[in-house]
């Protein structure tokens, strides 16, 4: 259900369902978060790679396992939706960067993953929509992180017309990171993500958690966590580092 390979500070993590497309069933949600509770305690991890196995990236939630739970209660869909919420938090706590690669398309919950991601590359010929809404459904958890991630008004008009939007227009709107051409997006992928785990460890992670830290924060607020982690940083020893190399140069 999930591949896991280590190597070089990058932790590929590769949703492996291509038979459903990589749809996101309850178990494969579990191993997912295993994988990235795995990636978080390895020191030797600079950057975590999130991939799709087959043609797409994800179709987004299994709607089988969905249709099992029709009979649910509150309680039962309160829980089994926690688990997604989870997840996201899990990501957005993670100490290093997690890339999303996405090929093909992104659906509705699968949308919802990659965007819960701290940075997206996309294939020119990937697709990215939240379907839901076609369904009778809402995509009610990724909400919190997309409204950070684009204007209020085309969030609006994402989740409640389902529309599919392409790579080049995700990136218009602040969506998505990086567009590659379709014949180079694995090398790309990989050299992008070589060159990131190439930064400070330190640095990024604590620039990372500052940068969420301050969601919501007044701006006084901010600016003293800020100053919080301007003082932590310097005592890292990759500043202490960087700092006596550029003195040296100079």
């Amino acid at each position: 259900m999930i591949l896991y390979k280590a190597a070089d500070g990058i932790a590929r993590i590769t949703l492996n369902r291509p038979e459903k497309r990589n749809a996101l069933s309850p178990e494969l949600i579990a191993a997912l978060t295993d994988s990235l509770a795995q990636s978080a305690k390895d020191q030797a991890i600079r950057v975590v790679l999130l991939t799709g196995a087959g043609q797409d990236f994800c179709a987004g939630m299994d709607l089988a396992s969905l249709d099992r739970t029709a009979e649910a209660g509150v309680l039962d869909h309160l829980e089994t939706a926690r688990h997604l919420a989870d997840l996201f938090l899990a990501m957005r706590h993670h100490p290093r960067p997690i890339v999303a690669a996405v090929k093909g398309r992104a659906l509705a919950g699968g949308c919802g993953l990659a965007t819960a991601c701290d940075l997206i590359l996309a294939a020119e010929s990937a697709q990215f929509s939240y379907t839901e809404v076609k369904i009778g459904f809402v995509p009610a958890i990724v909400m919190a992180i997309l409204r950070r991630s684009v204007s209020e008004k085309r969030a609006f008009e994402l989740v409640t017309t389902g529309e599919a939007i392409t790579a080049a227009e995700a990136r218009a709107i602040g969506m998505i990171n990086r567009v590659y051409p379709d014949a180079e997006f694995d090398a790309s992928v990989q050299a992008y993500a070589a060159e990131l785990a190439e930064k400070s460890a330190s640095a990024v992670g604590l620039s990372k958690k500052l940068l969420y830290h301050t969601d919501g924060m007044t701006f006084e607020a901010a600016l003293d966590a800020g100053v919080h982690g301007n003082a932590l940083a310097r005592m890292t020893e990759d500043a202490r580092r960087g700092i006596a190399r550029f003195v040296k140069r100079s």
